[in-house]
């Protein structure tokens, strides 16, 4: 399973003071789940996040975000 370990670390030390962090490998990478949710992922170059939905607009303004498209074709 290829994932981007750099990303993963930075992730892991952003949430290791955070309650019911859960860390999987799954969805081609690593996901972290809170409280039994997923909420973000790493693969191989990126990081996927789940978003408030209310935020999408204005996060997109950022430099490097995209909306992300699964396979299905749903948003």
């Amino acid at each position: 399973m290829a994932y981007n370990e750099e990303l993963t670390n930075r992730l892991r030390k952003a949430l290791k003071d955070v309650p019911n962090v859960e860390e999987l490998k799954m969805f081609r990478g690593v996901s972290f789940m809170i409280n039994g949710k997923v909420c973000m992922s790493v693969g191989d170059d990126e990081i996927m996040y789940r978003i408030d939905p209310a935020m999408h607009e204005e996060l997109l303004k950022h430099k490097g975000t995209r909306t992300m498209t699964m396979k299905t074709g749903r948003e």
